[in-house]
């Protein structure tokens, strides 16, 4: 089918979502409801681009015929040129109109929940998961968004087992994404007496925020233990048992969260994660069921890919997946990371353009 047979058949998939936006069955239907909208407000953006396409198609081909049959050398030229214009502009309009084509991520809009854990290297890699967790909490900060510790996990030398954060804002998950995965660090640890560089690693899972209407937990496959809380907060987290262990029997997952002063918030924030972790578990075997798709090497946010490496003594980052170096390593651990995140999108959406035959 050629672009404007598809566009046309986009326009007419929009029209009949509008119809049914305003069906007293739809409206009575909250989960339906919320898809329908949804779906309309995903294609809303091309049915604009398609009207505008549509109308510079309609000039160009005015503008030719104006140019073909004037007699005037001027006025022929003017509208040569004008013609010339509008071929430029229509073909920024396609470009456009193909991206937005590619199936958007219907998880993009998300808020995600964060986990970074300490690899291999000792104490020198919960110090790595520390800075990646103050470089991401920076980052949020330049882009406006809400970061909000869930749960952590210290070591005793300031760095982190595990932390687990979420990040709300708009279009977080859009970004972040593509974070998942290994990353490794080499410098000199502070732990170091004798100067020698290491090489230490923390993994990244970037698992987007869940509602309830969307995994579905039964209150039968869940044990639930509480516990005073080991973590700082002074003597009432220790006196009271304000810590929630969550045990999801069917898969062996568990949860724990120990740094709110009320169970009922720890309690909250561990059927939260849980459901993000569940709800990625699902998303792993639809992928792996469809053998005929493969996931692209930019967006796969495998966990076992090493992703990207830290570099002290050269002040050097280096992003394997798309072969992007850096030297401004300071700037990207105080959160400014943007210029990888922009390759990052721009190579997906590529490879996404070229696995549709766009």
């Amino acid at each position: 089918m050629d672009l404007l047979g598809k566009l046309a058949g986009i326009e007419k998939r929009y029209d009949e979502l509008n119809i049914l936006m305003a069906d007293p069955a739809v409206i009575a239907d909250y989960t339906r409801l919320r898809e329908t909208g949804q779906e309309r407000n995903n294609l809303e953006p091309l049915v604009h681009a398609y009207h505008d396409y549509r109308e510079a198609l309609r000039q160009l081909e005015d503008t030719r015929s104006l140019a073909a049959n004037e007699t005037d050398a001027d006025l022929k030229t003017m509208a040569e040129e004008e013609a010339a214009q509008l071929q430029e502009q229509i073909a920024r309009m396609e470009n456009n109109i193909k991206v937005l084509l590619v199936p958007k991520d219907p998880r993009d809009d998300k808020n995600v929940i964060v986990e970074i854990r300490a690899g291999t290297g000792g104490d020198e890699a919960g110090i790595f998961a520390a800075d990646l967790f103050r470089m991401y909490s920076r980052y949020a900060e330049n882009h406006n968004w809400k970061s909000e510790l869930l749960s952590s996990n210290e070591t005793g030398v300031g760095g982190f087992k595990e932390v687990i954060f979420m990040v709300k804002g708009k279009s977080v998950y859009s970004k972040m994404k593509y974070e998942s995965g290994v990353h490794r660090v080499q410098r000199v640890p502070v732990t170091e007496s004798q100067g020698r560089i290491h090489t230490s690693t923390a993994t990244v899972a970037v698992l987007p925020e869940v509602d309830e209407v969307e995994i579905d937990i039964p209150d039968k496959d869940i044990e639930i233990d509480v516990y005073k809380s080991a973590g700082a907060g002074g003597q009432n987290v220790q006196k009271n048992a304000t810590a929630v262990r969550i045990h999801h029997l069917p898969t062996g997952m568990i949860v724990q969260c120990q740094d709110e002063r009320s169970q009922l918030q720890n309690r909250l924030r561990a059927l939260s994660i849980l459901r993000a972790r569940l709800y990625e578990l699902e998303q792993e075997k639809q992928l792996n069921a469809q053998t005929a798709v493969r996931r692209s090497q930019v967006g796969s946010g495998e966990r076992s890919e090493k992703i990207r490496t830290y570099n002290y003594p050269q002040n050097r980052i280096t992003d394997h997946r798309i072969n992007l170096t850096s030297y401004q390593l300071d700037s990207v651990l105080n959160g400014d990371f943007d210029e990888f995140i922009d390759e990052l999108t721009t190579r997906d959406q590529a490879e996404k353009l070229q696995a549709a035959g766009l």
